[in-house]
């Protein structure tokens, strides 16, 4: 054959195989109608092609890639005997390659566009569609064999009308009949790598997995063969959600009392990170990072929690113990990743304590080998259930030096956000071990840097490659280790690390490091060149035209990038948010796909371990969609004259039940102007200024005004409130303390009801009121004025300002009629 295996030497017959018309005189004619076309492979099953494990015996031209595996090979094969048994001698000889070809169409990496299997309004074709003439050749000694080919009855009345068959086995995107397809460049060039734009962005596409999150900074499995996922959110509660995305009503963890944060955008503090022991499924301990508030100082807390006794998704609670804290001098640059190393050991990545430029002691916190801020630390956790809490690991690199705290393994970081540990190439193990993070940087530079043993990381030294304090910088003594890479920010401004992939599902991301910016919104992803050692840069944009047309995938997200994960089975996901606030519902989970190649068929099937569920389960319901651009060309009135194609339902109205990919599809094909679908215009240029748009919008829709730093405290606007219980800050109950024209006051507690109260706590990110108290019951607050009296609000208003009240600080009660509330995160039924 011309292009691929030939049919078997003998058939049923014991006949000759038929001998092939020249195809190439035909492909040459074929040439010269050949216009631009974008690729969009897919399979019959509506989903990307794939690289077969093993050669393919009788479909041999799709060997390398294409929709079939050995079985499907072998069914077609058992196909062409049958049919080719039913021959007469005459078209059996002219025809079997015909047929061969024909039934092996089904393992073209384009077999969708060949079967129609794209457009819903048709049935699906029984033969792939035929270039006109490639048909009409075909037709002259070949019509005969499609009785036994086809089952579609419309076809076969045509049987004997040249005219009529062939335009009824045609396509309407004549780029994709057969056999033009085969020698169309824009088709075959690249196919089965990742698609990319002219300037080189990787187009992805994403599946988005969970939703109405506040803040989700961290996803994590418990590598127990459950395939759970567990979502950490910054207020302080970890979900967990079943391999199917249904998510458990009861919280996996609850620790949002203890949790210090705020609802201000751009708040660092909160809860920071969780990891499951490596050993979990034998010992149920866990182990969780965040900020809290102990006599009115600030520290990080890491702490150990074990699995209930009752409920294998739930921790128990009362088991905290206190495995370390560390004193944060700032309310910014908490750190706050948890991991444990294939070594067994924990390891745990501080902040370097805030402010600007690491300010504190003569070199900054992150130089000083004597306290833990800045620092990767590494500690023994296992056997801890009687004696220390933890141990020193011997091998650690500053056990031995007398001015240095044991704990640290490496140090020099500024505020490192997201850290991963390489899994290592599926086969190889190449890579594996290899401890990735991102390091936020100060006034010009992010940074990705590979961690090691004892390493010096440079900050407040060196900012990326650049000196950041001259002095420090050009100290012999310094010996830092540079970045694998930096960036400046007008690319962003807060780096996310992310991971290396190391999945199943999209082979061709295998060795990728992706990561991302929170401020720009911009996915990224570095590739090591192994001869130089040098990490290379490639942008990753979200798939336009029909990248993304597959069942379940957008191409679209929200511009602050939170966090990334890995799912158990080494999948890659990444976390953002429209409003970055500890208590915005607005976070969605993504799961990165690559639509240029899948694995093959049953290759990653897992097959997860029962859980038992005592809570109710909540189905998963996406929300998100593929954001398509409507084509601006009206397509071309086509003539009623000629013969009929395929026959198409005109009468029936479309099924108010059909997908939204599939309407979408519709809208997309069936024209040679292809629309494009995107959520933004792939550069790998530098941002420019951003330019209308509203807080929540998604990635590419620039917003007008500068997005919330990191750094800057929030400005305090009327109306906002606060909890004080006593003289302390409250969490989710207190007094309530209103800030009106540049003071903090009280609220009087006439006419205070539960409608005030639901004002105060959704205000403050609580969706339920507990009580709305009275008389004082979490102490006055005799240091400032009675700002609010006789409020009355009807529990819709977005603060007290804008329900009915006397004048600004007049009033008729004493401090011992203080108001206040009690808040929760869970409905509670009295």
């Amino acid at each position: 054959m011309a292009h691929g295996k030939a049919a078997p030497a003998s058939g049923p017959r014991g006949a000759r195989p038929g001998q092939r018309p020249p195809l190439l005189a035909l492909l040459l004619l074929l040439l010269a109608g050949l216009g631009q076309v974008r690729p969009h492979p897919q399979c019959l099953d509506f989903k990307p092609p794939f690289r077969p494990p093993q050669p393919l015996d009788f479909c041999a031209q799709y060997s390398d890639f294409g929709c079939c595996d050995a079985e499907r090979d072998r069914a077609l094969m058992e196909r062409y005997y049958s049919i080719s048994g039913r021959l007469a001698q005459p078209v059996y000889a002219a025809c079997a390659s015909h047929l061969q070809d024909l039934l092996c169409q089904e393992c073209s990496p384009y077999a969708a566009h060949l079967y129609d299997a794209e457009d819903p309004s048709t049935p699906l074709r029984t033969v792939a569609g035929l270039c006109q003439e490639y048909c009409e050749q075909m037709w002259q000694k070949c019509r005969s064999m499609f009785r036994y080919l086809s089952t579609d009855k419309e076809l076969l009345v045509l049987e004997n009308n040249m005219a009529k068959f062939c335009r009824y086995l045609s396509l309407d995107d004549v780029d994709y009949c057969f056999p033009r397809l085969l020698v169309n460049q824009n088709l075959n060039q690249n196919l089965g790598l990742v698609t990319a734009d002219s300037e080189g962005c990787l187009q992805l596409c994403l599946v988005e997995v969970a939703n109405g999150l506040r803040n989700p900074v961290a996803m994590v499995h418990a590598n127990d063969g459950t395939h759970r996922f567990f979502i950490a959110e910054q207020v302080g509660l970890v979900w967990t959600y079943l391999p199917d995305r249904s998510r458990l009503e009861k919280p996996f963890l609850n620790i949002s009392e203890a949790v210090l944060t705020s609802p201000w955008e751009g708040d660092e503090r909160g809860f920071l990170g969780i990891v499951f022991h490596p050993k979990f499924k034998f010992n149920g301990k866990v182990y969780v990072y965040y900020s809290v508030e102990v006599h009115f100082e600030e520290r990080i807390r890491i702490s150990e929690f074990r699995i209930s006794p009752d409920d294998m998704n739930t921790l128990d609670h009362s088991s905290e113990r206190i495995i370390l804290e560390v004193d944060e001098p700032a309310s910014n640059h908490n750190g706050g990743e948890l991991l444990f190393g294939d070594d067994g050991y924990l390891y745990i990545f501080t902040g370097d304590g805030g402010m600007a430029g690491d300010p504190f002691g003569t070199f900054g916190n992150a130089q000083n080998k004597s306290t833990l801020l800045g620092k990767v630390l590494r500690i023994n956790v296992d056997n801890n259930d009687r004696g220390p809490l933890y141990r020193i690991p011997p091998d650690n690199p500053f056990v031995t030096d007398p001015k240095a705290r044991p704990e640290v393994y490496a140090y020099g970081v500024r505020n490192m956000w997201r850290c991963s540990f390489d899994r290592g190439e599926p086969y190889t193990k190449e890579g594996k071990g290899r401890l990735f993070c991102g390091d936020v940087g100060q006034n010009k530079f992010e940074e990705v840097d590979i961690i090691e043993k004892g390493k010096n990381y440079g900050w407040r030294a060196r900012e990326g490659f650049s000196c950041y304090d001259k002095k420090l910088c050009t100290n012999s003594s310094l010996d830092d280790v540079l970045p694998i890479y930096a960036y400046p920010h007008k690319m962003g401004k807060s780096v996310i690390g992310g991971y290396v992939y190391r999945g199943c599902e999209s082979p061709n991301l295998n060795g990728l490091y992706i990561f991302g910016d929170f401020m720009s919104g911009r996915l990224m992803s570095l590739k090591e060149k192994h001869s130089t050692g040098e990490w290379q840069y490639t942008e990753i944009c979200m798939g336009t035209g029909q990248t993304c047309v597959f069942p379940g995938l957008i191409n679209n997200y929200y511009q602050y990038i939170i966090s990334f994960a890995e799912d158990e089975a080494g999948e890659l996901y990444f976390m953002s948010t429209g409003v970055p606030s500890a208590t915005a519902p607005n976070g969605v989970v993504y799961k990165i796909v690559d639509t240029s190649r899948r694995a093959p068929p049953g290759k990653c099937r897992v097959e997860p371990l029962s859980v038992k569920v005592k809570s109710r389960l909540i189905k998963f319901v996406p929300k998100e969609k593929l954001i398509v651009k409507t084509p601006t060309q009206r397509p071309k009135l086509r003539t009623t004259t000629k013969a009929p194609r395929r026959g198409r339902p005109t009468s029936e109205t479309p099924r108010a039940t059909t997908p939204d990919w599939v309407e979408q599809i519709l809208n997309l094909l069936r024209n040679q102007n292809r629309v494009q679908v995107t959520s933004r215009t792939p550069t790998t240029k530098p941002p420019k200024s951003r330019k209308g748009g509203k807080s929540g919008e998604r990635r590419g829709q620039r917003r007008k005004n500068k997005p919330p730093s990191t750094l800057s405290p929030p400005q305090l606007v009327n109306g906002a409130v606060r909890l004080m219980n006593r003289q302390a800050r409250g969490r989710d109950r207190g007094r309530v303390e209103i800030y009106i024209n540049g003071e903090w006051g009280t609220v009087c507690d006439d006419l205070w009801n539960s409608k005030a109260a639901a004002v105060v706590c959704r205000q403050l990110g609580f969706p339920y009121v507990v009580r709305a108290t009275k008389r004082a019951e979490f102490g006055e607050g005799r240091s400032l004025q009675i700002l609010l009296d006789d409020v009355e609000c009807t529990g819709q208003e977005k603060n007290l300002l804008e329900c009915t009240h006397a004048d600004i600080s007049k009033n008729n009660c004493s401090h011992k009629e203080d108001a206040g509330v009690i808040c929760s995160h869970e409905e509670v039924i009295n």
